[in-house]
């Protein structure tokens, strides 16, 4: 299975909107630790994920953050 590096970067003032997103919502990634920059003023997070495709990564994100991810 292909393994996938998703990377989502906000603004410092949209931090409280990009943890916000996880709630109600059903992942496998929920729940799990995130590497994160936000404590120190990068506000990126990252998640390495196994999927079989990019689509089927891109699903296990919020709607937020998967249309801010690179």
């Amino acid at each position: 299975m292909p393994t996938f590096l998703l990377s989502h970067s906000h603004p410092a003032d949209e931090c409280p909107f990009a943890f916000a997103a996880w709630r109600g919502f059903d992942s496998p990634l929920r729940h799990r630790l995130a590497l994160s920059s936000c404590l120190q003023g990068g506000h990126g997070l990252w998640w390495v994920v196994d999927a079989e495709s990019e689509q089927d990564a891109l699903r296990q994100l919020p709607h937020y953050l998967s249309e801010r991810r690179r």
